[in-house]
């Protein structure tokens, strides 16, 4: 989940060997064994990760939040429009480790930021930080906003009630802050993260539910929902299956599929821990795992699709409460995920915590006092933000149309233009001008994915809410 794609990336730093006082949270994964006597490359590592568990690593990495809004997408799509735009950003995805694994092969470098660094000199390497931190604050805030949307449900059904009722206990709302000042503030101020592994594992694994469930329910759930009571327009129409079609919503669509594939400051550290690490056999693992994740992905939109048409919400595993709120396969879904993503905060909190300490105060060493304080005043502005946004789509558009561009297109055709030595490959040379093409979309894609949201907010007209 996204919980590695940064997690993992910002363990690395520029010294070869760890300097005393350095957080825990610092602290790197991957021992280097060069005596600095040479630039270090790949080779230099002992890296033991086999094939199979990098793809898992890796699919780990690109799993997330991002999964519960492509139903959504697809509805104001079409199937096919979906379709190609999936195959789209999934290919790219994959030219996009291509670049990162030929920049990081030509100097050695096997963190993301560094890669910054060398490109561009200290600016680069805060700019990368700076993008990947808010990255990881929107998908922290996106878990969160799946906590303020789906505890009230499983309250609910706990409580065997058929309806929502205005106790403060099913303010979703009062239930984050709760949440995060029982649960995951306590979990962000351990000093070691241990079951960081646990956690992914067990995250990807609540999605592979998710998707079970809603292969499930496709099934189980007929078209006309009166629930939804569009009893002045046909049934033809609202069970109707859009192969076709672009509406006002249809903005969301590409960020929230950006979103749903960022995975690439996680690739040079898995790169570095594969066994006979060669940029062919990472590019093998990257392809394998963009395709998994894009067979998941298309199975869970068109099914969740397919049982709600146009009535989808943003948030599918929220539009099923609307069926039956006390559905019992629907309730063990929400628990697991609940259970993931709240877990899921602290590990993604950490790397967030490190980059604002190498930022504010380089060299300095341990602090309780720093730890804490930057913990809460984290969480602090992630659950203020989760209260203000109506909608989890908004979250995933306004992260998917920047930041996540940024670290799928614009920087990775950056750093290969900058690293590629120009007596290798000249300005003019097919891979320089692919690579610049490659940045100019994402600015492309970008500004108008941000002038469409932007529009959208502004023309007042009522939204799908999937939250409280």
């Amino acid at each position: 989940m996204e919980l590695q794609k940064l997690s993992n990336c910002t363990h690395h730093h520029d010294g070869a060997v760890l300097m005393e006082g350095v957080p825990p949270e610092e602290a790197k994964f991957l021992k280097h064994k060069s005596d600095g006597s040479k630039i270090p490359q790949f080779t230099d590592f002992e890296g033991k990760t086999s094939f199979g568990m990098s793809v898992f690593n890796l699919s780990n990495a690109i799993m997330g939040s991002g999964i519960l809004g492509l139903s959504y997408a697809m509805s104001n799509t079409g199937i096919i429009l979906f379709l190609i735009l999936l195959t789209c950003i999934a290919c790219l995805s994959c030219y996009s480790i291509h670049l990162l694994l030929r920049s990081a092969g030509v100097v050695g470098i096997r963190a993301y930021e560094q890669l910054g660094l060398r490109a561009f000199g200290h600016l680069g390497k805060i700019l990368a930080a700076v993008i990947i931190t808010l990255h990881n604050i929107g998908a922290m805030s996106s878990y969160l906003f799946i906590v303020k949307s789906e505890l009230p449900l499983v309250i609910q059904a706990f409580l065997g009630q058929a309806f929502s009722s205005d106790d403060w206990f099913m303010n979703g709302n009062y239930l984050i802050i709760i949440v995060t000042v029982c649960i995951i503030l306590p979990l962000t101020l351990m000093k070691h993260l241990g079951y960081l592994g646990y956690t992914s594992g067990f995250s990807l694994s609540c999605m592979v539910f998710f998707l079970s469930a809603v292969i499930y329910k496709k099934f189980n759930i007929t078209c006309p929902l009166e629930v939804f009571g569009n009893y002045s327009v046909s049934t033809d129409d609202i069970c109707a299956t859009k192969l076709f079609t672009i509406n006002q919503e249809t903005a969301y669509t590409i960020p929230i599929l950006a979103f749903a594939f960022v995975c690439h400051p996680e690739v040079l550290p898995i790169y570095t821990e594969l066994s006979n690490p060669t940029k062919t056999r990472m590019q093998n693992i990257g392809n394998v795992s963009i395709l998994g994740m894009f067979i998941m992905y298309f199975f869970t939109a068109i099914f969740g699709y397919l049982t709600f048409f146009e009535n989808t919400e943003a948030e599918l595993l929220h539009t099923y409460s609307k069926v039956d709120p006390l559905d019992t396969l629907i309730l063990c879904v929400r628990l697991a995920v609940l259970v993931a993503v709240t877990l899921t905060v602290p590990v993604v909190l950490f790397p967030i915590r490190r980059a604002l300490l190498q930022l504010l105060f380089p060299g300095k060493p341990f602090q309780w006092l720093r730890h804490i304080t930057i913990a809460v005043c984290l969480l602090f502005a992630v659950n203020l933000l989760v209260i203000l946004v109506p909608n989890i789509r908004d979250i995933f558009g306004i992260t998917g149309a920047t930041t996540a561009p940024s670290l799928i297109f614009i920087l990775p055709g950056l750093f290969y233009i900058r690293i590629i030595p120009i007596n290798q490959e000249p300005m003019n040379s097919r891979p320089k001008i692919q690579a610049a093409c490659f940045t100019a979309l994402g600015f492309i894609f970008m500004t108008m994915s941000l002038t469409f949201i932007g529009l959208d907010w502004m023309s007042g007209e009522k939204r799908n809410l999937g939250g409280h």
